[in-house]
């Protein structure tokens, strides 16, 4: 069943301003929603991307999601128009909740040019292989962006 994209928009309202990304989930010792952004490289060796699974703020409905998809070190990612990622790899697979999106805005995994529409569902991403993402539009492009174990 897809998720209430209104609910998460009104949830997501009430975060602090931030740039590109802010981190919905934090460590047992740190609630920083700025410490998890950004490289792996930045947090290391003092955390591992799956320290973070502790919501740091008060957004009942996302953090049901987190804890029910298992997701850690879960951001939400605002990519400005006409903007991209460096093209990278990461050592966890990834599930993207986009939020508000439009059909000029991909995702480039392995090669492979995909669109994921703001639909109300989620969309595993093998971020292990090398991608980006990009966004062709004069619009915001923001998902929700969560780790999950090889295993999951």
């Amino acid at each position: 069943m897809p998720f209430d994209l209104d609910k998460i928009k009104q949830e997501l309202e009430s975060l602090p301003e931030y740039r590109d990304q802010i981190c919905l989930q934090g460590t047992h010792d740190n609630l920083d929603p700025f410490l998890g952004i950004g490289k792996l490289k930045n947090i290391q060796p003092k955390y591992e991307e799956t320290d973070f699974v502790f919501p740091i703020f008060d957004l009942p409905y996302v953090n049901s999601i987190m804890k029910d998809l298992k997701l850690f070190r879960t951001r939400v990612m605002l990519l400005l128009p006409s903007r991209c990622y460096t093209y990278h790899y990461d050592y966890s697979p990834r599930i993207h909740i986009p939020i508000k999106t439009n059909k000029r805005c991909f995702i480039v995994e392995d090669g492979r040019l995909k669109h994921l529409p703001a639909d109300g569902n989620y969309y595993l991403v093998d971020t292990t292989k090398w991608h980006t993402a990009l966004n062709g539009s004069a619009e915001d492009r923001i998902h929700i962006v969560g780790g999950i174990t090889n295993d999951t």
